[in-house]
Parts: C-alpha cells; sequence; structure tokens
C-alpha cells in the first residue's frame, strides 16, 4: 500500500548545476533527424515479437512515411534478426537515401556479428552502448568508473577495426551512455570522449552520442538541462550529432524530447504512436505533428494517419488508443454542446475567410490533413447540444437549419439519447428528424402537383393534395406563393398557420443542385411549428415546407 510518508522511500531527483540555462528561451524551428527504433526497442517490448513478414510491413511503412534512419534490429540477437536484416541487405530492398541502423551490446562476439549481418550495405550505422549510472555500476556490473569506461573504450576499437574489415560500405557510428539520465553527467561526459578519443569524429563524418532517459526518472526540464550541459562541455560539439531517446515512464517522453532539442539536440530517436518497453519510447507521431501545428514541415508524411495505424496495429498487435494524440478515433471528435456549437461556428469562419490560416476552436490541426473528413468531428450523445445536431444534419444532408429550429430539433435528439443511453449516428438523427418534421411515414396532406398564377402581390395558388387516402383539389389567394398556399389550408382544410420566418439555400454546388426551404409557423394559439420541403425546385421545396408544418399541426390534433 502507498505510504504516508513516501520521502523515507524515495529521494528526489537531483537538481542540475546549469547557470544560465539557454534552452527556456529557445524555439523548435526546424525538425531534427528522425531515428525509429520500432523494429528494435518496439519489437523487443511485443508480447508476440513481429516475424520476418511483420517486420518487412513495418520497414516498408517508415520508408514510405519519410524516415530516413531505420533500427532494423539487434543482429547478434538471434538468427531471426540476422536472417532479416542480411535479407534487407541482400535483396536491395533498403532505398539509397535511408541508413539502416544496428544495435549491439560492446562485446566483441556480438560486435562482430553484428558487422557480418550488413556486409554488402551500401552504408549502414551501428550502435553500440553500455550502461554507466550508478545502479547499472554497483547493482548490475559490480564495477567501477574506470572499468565501465574501459567497455566504452574498448567497443568503440572493435567498431573501428571491423569497419576497416569491410571498406565498401560507408560506416557510421552511434554510441550510447546508456542511462545517461540517471547517470552523472561529469562521467557519461568522461565515457563519449572517451569513445570520440578512438573514432576521431570530423563535421564531415560525426558521431552520434545518443543520450537515452533510459528510465524516465524526473521532470522534462531536468532533461533538456542534461542535454544542454552535454552540448556546453563535449569538446567537439560540431563533430558529434546529439540524439535524443526518451522513455514514457512519468508520461513525458514527448515533452522530454522537444525540450530536449531546445536544448540542442539534432536527432529524435522513438516509435510510431510511442510503442516501447514499460509505458513505452518517444512517440515520433506525436512530435513530427506538433512540429506541424507550428508551421513546421516536420519531414514526414501522415497524410494518410489512418494506413500507418492500421499497418502499426497489424505489425504490433496491440491497438492504438482512441484517444491518442492525432491519430485516435476520437480525437477528433466532440460530443460536449458548448464544443460542438464553437467547433460548428470555427467551420463557419474558416469557410467565410479568404485566407488557409486554421483556426477552429478544440482542433488544433485540419483533420483533412492527415487523410480525416469532417463527418466524425461532431458526435452526438445525451451531452450534445443544437449545433452538434446541426452539425451531422449539415455534413450527411446538406441541411443548414436555421437556429430556432436547431433549437427546436435537439430536444428531440436529446429525449431520444437520453432514452437510449448511447452515441445517435446520422442515420439515428435523420430518422428522428424525418419523423418529427413528418417527412416520412404518414402525411396528412402530401403534395401531388399545383399551379400558381396571378399578378405580382395577387397570387393564387391551385393544388391537387393527397389527403385521407384520396385526393383533393384546394386553392388559395395571397400576396406570394407561401402566402396562397397557407390561405388554402386555412380555407379549404381549416389549417390555420402564419409564418413567422422563412429561409431557404442551395444543397450542394454547381447547376444541378438541390434546394431546402424553412418555416417557422405560429398557430392561433400561440404556438410554434417549423416545417422543412427539399426539392430540384426551391418554389416547389417552399411548398413543401409548408405542407410539413401543416403535417405537424395535423398529428397534434390526432
Amino acid at each position: 500500500m502507498m505510504l504516508n510518508d513516501p520521502s523515507l522511500k524515495y529521494r528526489p531527483f537531483p537538481q542540475v548545476d546549469l547557470p544560465n540555462r539557454q534552452w527556456p528561451s529557445n524555439v523548435i524551428t526546424a525538425p531534427p533527424r528522425w531515428l525509429s527504433t520500432d523494429m528494435r526497442d518496439g519489437n523487443q517490448s511485443l508480447i508476440d515479437p513481429m516475424n520476418a513478414e511483420k517486420k518487412r510491413r513495418f520497414f516498408d511503412l517508415l520508408v514510405k512515411v519519410g524516415v530516413k534512419e531505420i533500427e532494423v534490429g539487434f543482429p547478434s540477437a538471434g538468427a531471426t534478426e540476422f536472417d532479416f536484416i542480411s535479407g534487407l541487405v541482400r535483396e536491395g530492398a533498403i532505398p539509397d537515401d535511408v541508413f539502416p541502423q544496428v544495435l549491439t551490446q560492446a562485446r566483441e562476439d556480438l560486435i562482430a556479428t553484428t558487422f557480418e549481418s550488413l556486409r554488402g550495405a551500401k552504408k549502414a550505422i551501428v550502435h553500440v552502448y553500455n550502461a554507466v549510472s550508478p545502479a547499472w555500476r554497483n547493482i548490475v556490473f559490480q564495477m567501477d568508473r574506470p572499468q565501465i569506461k574501459e567497455i566504452a573504450i574498448n567497443a568503440a576499437k572493435l567498431l573501428r577495426d571491423n569497419a576497416a574489415k569491410q571498406p565498401d560500405t560507408d560506416w557510421h557510428f552511434e554510441y550510447s551512455p546508456e542511462t545517461f539520465s540517471t547517470a552523472e553527467l561529469d562521467f557519461s561526459l568522461e565515457c563519449c570522449e572517451a569513445v570520440m578519443d578512438i573514432l576521431r569524429p570530423t563535421p564531415d563524418r560525426p558521431l552520434i552520442l545518443n543520450l537515452p532517459a533510459t528510465v524516465e526518472a524526473a521532470t522534462p526540464n531536468i532533461y533538456a538541462d542534461q542535454i544542454e550541459w552535454i552540448c556546453r562541455n563535449i569538446s567537439r560539439r560540431d563533430s558529434v550529432v546529439i540524439s535524443l531517446h526518451t522513455h514514457n515512464d512519468r508520461g513525458t517522453g514527448v515533452a522530454a524530447a522537444e525540450l530536449g532539442m531546445m536544448a540542442g539536440a539534432d536527432r529524435v530517436e522513438g516509435c510510431l504512436f510511442g510503442n516501447g518497453e514499460r509505458t513505452g519510447n518517444c512517440d515520433l507521431v506525436t512530435v513530427a505533428l506538433n512540429m506541424y501545428t507550428q508551421g513546421i514541415n516536420p519531414g514526414l508524411d501522415f497524410s494518410d494517419i489512418d494506413e500507418v495505424i492500421q499497418t502499426v496495429e497489424y505489425c504490433n498487435q496491440l491497438p492504438v488508443h482512441p484517444r491518442h494524440p492525432y491519430a485516435g478515433e476520437l480525437v477528433f471528435t466532440a460530443f460536449s454542446g458548448s464544443h460542438q456549437d464553437a467547433i460548428k461556428k470555427g467551420f463557419a469562419s474558416q469557410e467565410a475567410r479568404n485566407d488557409q490560416i486554421w483556426d477552429v476552436p478544440y482542433l488544433p490541426i485540419d483533420p483533412k490533413d492527415l487523410g480525416r473528413d469532417y463527418e466524425a468531428v461532431i458526435r452526438v450523445n445525451s451531452q450534445s447540444g443544437k449545433g452538434g445536431v446541426a452539425w451531422v444534419l449539415q455534413q450527411d444532408k446538406g441541411l443548414k437549419l436555421p437556429k430556432r429550429m436547431q433549437a427546436d430539433f435537439s430536444k428531440v435528439v436529446q429525449a431520444l439519447a437520453d432514452q437510449s443511453s448511447r452515441e445517435l449516428n446520422a442515420a439515428d438523427i435523420w430518422g428522428a428528424f424525418e419523423t418529427h418534421y413528418r417527412l416520412a411515414g404518414e402525411q396528412p396532406y402530401s403534395l401531388i402537383d399545383y399551379h400558381e398564377s396571378g399578378a405580382a402581390g395577387d397570387r393564387i395558388f391551385t393544388g391537387k393534395i393527397a389527403h385521407k387516402g384520396g385526393e383533393r383539389s384546394i386553392s388559395g389567394r395571397g400576396n406570394g406563393l407561401i402566402s396562397s398556399v397557407l390561405a388554402a389550408l386555412r380555407d379549404e382544410l381549416g389549417v390555420d398557420l402564419e409564418v413567422a420566418d422563412y429561409s431557404e439555400h442551395a444543397i450542394g454546388a454547381g447547376t444541378d443542385v438541390a434546394a431546402a426551404a424553412y418555416v417557422e409557423c405560429r398557430t392561433p394559439d400561440g404556438r410554434t411549428i417549423f416545417g422543412i420541403g427539399t426539392d430540384t425546385d426551391i418554389a416547389t421545396a417552399s411548398v413543401q415546407a409548408v405542407l410539413s408544418a401543416a403535417n405537424s399541426v395535423a398529428a397534434e390534433r390526432g
């Protein structure tokens, strides 16, 4: 059980002594180099690791998205890994602009096997690591600092010597002082400098120094301080690429990576949708799309986010959470009435403006940029308001209900949602709309045909109405079509209505479009009745709208 005084068991993470830190004032203005470790860190965290077919599918997806550095595996782990990696090389599956990267522990036999898996590759990155923090030194390895540093030095020599045996490959190297974020900064720096002394990087051929938050143990600002400290104190900053590898143990892996970039890092390692050991690695999708929403092209293409999700879910056999940033099926969806109203108004404002700047409440990114449509942006349940209901009808049927009619119909939908205790889909809403406004089912008054005549200001409506199983001819006189229809209904059928408001609009665009007409009517006893009509002819639509209201009156009479 949890302790009343957790300080008896846990110690706060120490601050970094970094006077005049600069990163809080910095701004991300360009994307980093991206490294996907889905096929390594991601794969090792799966209940059922990917087979060769799934790994190849994942590799092809990463290439399609635009990832240029892909950690394809740990070739010394076994025949499955080795054969897959060597097969990529043999089959010429690696594009010329993509660096395959492989991971190895700092052991002579494992490093030799690693290089052998890449024999014949045009270029490659070999990534070696050894843990350097006190917990690993004292508990896991029972070694002191000099012994740990010697492991790093020997590994660097093995990288250099094995690369020399395959001169036709353009070799690049990466070194990770594993568990960097929980190690002493001066010792991490000491190990990095020792590796640099062996591999002798230059600005033209830099060494990748990967500084992992192997276990996230502090707030993201601490990690940013650590990165800036290394960037300040490394001896040949222009000859190294500072790489970040964050984990999500405290839920801030993305934030740590972003602050690490502000602190001077050049490269980000992670997985699509944050897969990885324990709580996962840094989510490359979120980091990239966070940049995108700030006007920065991340260099990764998620224009079809659903295809990416489908492939990742198939390969990992893990679902992407419905609330996952940018990708989840519910992240662009509003159920709350006030949210729906703001979004609806935002889209209307967006359509009316003449610029491309995206500015819609509650939507930090245009869903269409990711291949999503607007149909699921607003969904209706018992928490929804009139704006959400109106949005669904507009998207599904092209109807733009007047505001008072929105309020009228939202009560119907609210009652239906409360009764059903579930989300209402577009079909549910349309069915309720047809029933409430008498567009379907039994209709006491149904238009068969009509004719309008007379001079301006003195119009005569002559119509044929289906009524009580037969046909009835009715006529009325008024100053316009609608008033003459109302006169006919009053004088011939005893339905007394006055029009308080009328509106109309086209449904769709172009030359071959339909029209919608809406009437707000008053009864002699002061009640409000709404009607709607649609037709390819706007005049006919207006007659249908009046009959819709008349049918509601008739239904109330029973």
